[in-house]
């Protein structure tokens, strides 16, 4: 079975991002992310984006901040964000509820491609395999639902700062 659309959404009486997966036949699942879950879950996307190899082998920090960037935008481009969410009727063989994410895991498949896994505390989760452009569609997902959540919460991928706040970071230093 293959991922078909992804769809993310604050819901502000639960307090909490619910994440909609469907799949190419036809099945769906539904998840809840609160704050706690998506504390957990940045930062291992964010390591995710980092190992990248190409990222992973600059030995500048600059240099590794602005590849990160530039393969954002490219697998930005690749993603289609202009479909909206088929709302067909779709079996949800782990029931209509979503479930409610206590637990990250972060894999490898057989390929070296990583895995992540959205678990609830006890029983069946959900397992992506996260290609550039799915990773880099879920950071942008989470980015702009967040902004809408009122949790106070930047999710910041370090090569999106400002030119400005990169040459500052470079200068030199004077210390008096």
């Amino acid at each position: 079975m293959r991922l078909h659309q992804l769809k993310l959404d604050f819901i502000p009486e639960q307090d909490r991002l619910l994440l909609r997966v469907s799949t190419d036949n036809q099945l769906e699942v539904r998840l809840w992310l609160t704050r706690r879950a998506l504390r957990l879950l940045w930062p291992q996307l964010l390591q995710i984006a980092r190992s990248s190899p190409e990222v992973a082998l600059q030995s500048n920090p600059q240099a590794r901040d602005a590849l990160l960037g530039m393969q954002h935008e490219q697998a930005l481009r690749q993603a289609n964000f202009a479909d909206a969410f088929n709302e067909a009727p779709r079996e949800m063989p782990l029931g209509a509820e979503p479930i409610l994410v206590a637990r990250i895991q972060i894999n490898k498949d057989d390929s070296g491609s990583p895995v992540l896994g959205l678990l609830p505390q006890q029983g069946q989760g959900i397992h992506l395999t996260l290609d550039n452009t799915l990773l880099h569609s879920l950071c942008r997902l989470l980015q702009n639902v967040v902004s809408q959540s009122e949790w106070d919460i930047a999710l910041e991928l370090p090569s999106l700062l400002r030119q400005s706040e990169i040459d500052d970071a470079a200068a030199p230093k004077t210390v008096n």
